[in-house]
């Protein structure tokens, strides 16, 4: 068990549930918040971050990015603790949870009488399951070729949160891509620092991420852009609406990134970026906690 639960990375998933939580927030300003949508949700998105994981892991060992050079912490494959067949056995299984979750997820924000919601709905899940394996599995592994953060900025932004809230309420409202961006954005914050920290040995084995591109230097740049960006957007959507003071209560988790954009800037080996991985998730996840009481108050 203990192998496995390492396997599954659960320090990725309170960035894979801000999303959802930063969704809800808005639905339940609006007063559509349902809680077993929010629970359903929850649990489909769980189901979905660790197949990505378990992909991620087996895609690298499949092409030999996971070895004695990477920087970051040791995979289950690439301990030897895991099987490359067991790998896949559990990448099926969480195929199958993950239908199974989203399924449940679907017919529970939607009735019978609403078919194109209902098909419009398991087709995205559909595509997320399948752009979680080709993120690094196979021959075209769209992770290798550096458009990871477009990838992530989609999912864990746009649909995340998007997508969240209109199970809840089924209508197309642009001000919610606001904070969605946010969440997206710091998302891909994440990557990149992942992407910073590898760089050394992406490069060596054939893995082009936009990191890998656009070189160290240039990727501190667009790493502090895109976190103030993310920070902006999020300002106004609270800006757009009536406000008091209270309603920004969220920018308390911005505080940790100030400090965070200070250290990346003088970062000079990649094994440094590291620790701040966990300082961007957990900053993201805190803002969606704050968002959700701040805009409710």
């Amino acid at each position: 068990m203990k192998k496995w639960l390492s396997a599954f990375r659960l320090r990725t998933l309170p960035l894979a549930f801000s999303c959802i939580i930063t969704g809800s927030a808005i639905a339940d300003k609006r007063g559509v918040f349902e809680w077993d949508i929010f629970i359903l949700a929850i649990v489909t998105t769980l189901f979905l971050q660790i197949l990505s994981n378990l992909a991620n892991d087996y895609g690298d060992a499949q092409k030999g990015t996971d070895n004695d050079n990477r920087v970051g912490p040791q995979r289950a494959i690439q301990s030897g603790e895991i099987t490359k067949k067991q790998m896949k056995n559990a990448i099926f299984l969480f195929v199958a949870l993950s239908l199974i979750s989203g399924v449940l997820l679907v017919f529970s924000a939607f009735d019978t009488s609403s078919l194109p919601q209902i098909f419009l709905f398991i087709g995205l899940g559909l595509f997320a399951i399948f752009a979680a394996i080709k993120y690094t599995a196979g021959k075209r592994a769209y992770g290798y070729s550096g458009f990871g953060d477009i990838s992530v900025f989609i999912f864990f932004g746009i649909l995340g949160v998007v997508g969240s809230y209109m199970l809840y309420d089924f209508k197309f409202d642009l001000s919610v891509f606001m904070p969605a961006s946010t969440i997206g954005l710091f998302s891909v914050a994440v990557l990149n620092l992942n992407n910073m920290r590898d760089v050394v040995n992406d490069k060596a084995s054939g893995k082009n991420t936009l990191v890998v591109k656009i070189g160290l230097p240039f990727a501190k740049k667009y790493h502090c852009s895109i976190l103030l960006v993310g920070i902006t957007t999020s300002v106004l959507f609270v800006l757009k609406s009536e406000f008091m003071l209270i309603n920004f209560l969220f920018l308390l988790s911005f505080i940790p990134l100030v400090f965070h954009l200070k250290k990346v800037l003088i970062i000079n080996t990649p094994k440094e970026f590291d620790p701040e991985l966990k300082k961007v998730a957990l900053s993201a996840f805190l803002f969606s906690l704050l968002f959700w009481i701040s805009i409710n108050i």
